[in-house]
């Protein structure tokens, strides 16, 4: 597989704009590959025809919608952000609910599959936050405040049963009595903006 296709596929997955040096860690390519790669995908995507463009801004490279499908787009977004949340989608966000601050690796760890999509649909819906992490060097998520309010809350902490299974060695079990125990009737998203993940698991109605 090429530099270029490798760049092309990690920009479309990740849930925020990466730096060359970023992207280099990840394919394990030389700066000067990387940026010659991203040159070559700026021309081929940033056509008129093409549905994706790649911007660059303060050094850092993401892939984006094209402008003219804006109407297109905005029709996906509300039918994914207003509908049902997926089985995955609930669990990940259970995980970072009782396991955040927490990054992707670790997330992926625990579920056992690539959680990109997940992650940028939680991130759409206002559900997380992502931040950059100092001392990991790579993002972190955690529960957004306005998710932490519609939950009734003030702080992670007041979760149900949140010291019990956050200290737990078995997701499995945090994963079953989190769920039951988390008040998410009537969740489908924190703001009625932005797209979702594809998920082909069962919905779950929130």
């Amino acid at each position: 597989m090429s530099v270029v296709s490798k760049i092309e596929s990690i920009l479309f997955v990740a849930t925020r704009p990466l730096e060359p040096k970023q992207i280099g860690k990840m394919i394990d390519a030389k700066p000067a590959e990387v940026r010659e790669a991203l040159e070559e995908l700026m021309k081929t995507c940033n056509t008129e025809g093409s549905g994706l463009h790649l911007i660059e801004q303060d050094g850092k490279y993401q892939m984006v919608t094209a402008p003219a499908n804006a109407g297109a787009v905005e029709s996906l977004v509300k039918e994914e952000v207003a509908g049902e949340l997926s089985r995955p989608s609930l669990e990940t966000l259970t995980i970072i609910a009782y396991r955040g601050p927490i990054t992707k690796p670790e997330i992926e760890q625990i579920r056992g599959i690539n959680c990109s999509m997940i992650l940028r649909n939680l991130l759409m819906r206002g559900l997380i936050l992502e931040e950059d992490d100092a001392d990991r060097l790579q993002p972190i998520y955690k529960l957004s405040t306005d998710f932490i309010r519609h939950l009734g809350i003030h702080s992670v902490e007041e979760l149900p049963k949140y010291d019990e299974l956050k200290a737990d060695e078995s997701i499995e079990e945090v994963l079953g009595e989190a769920e039951a125990a988390l008040p998410m009737e009537g969740v489908a998203g924190s703001r009625q903006e932005n797209a979702g993940g594809k998920e082909t698991d069962e919905n779950v109605k929130v």
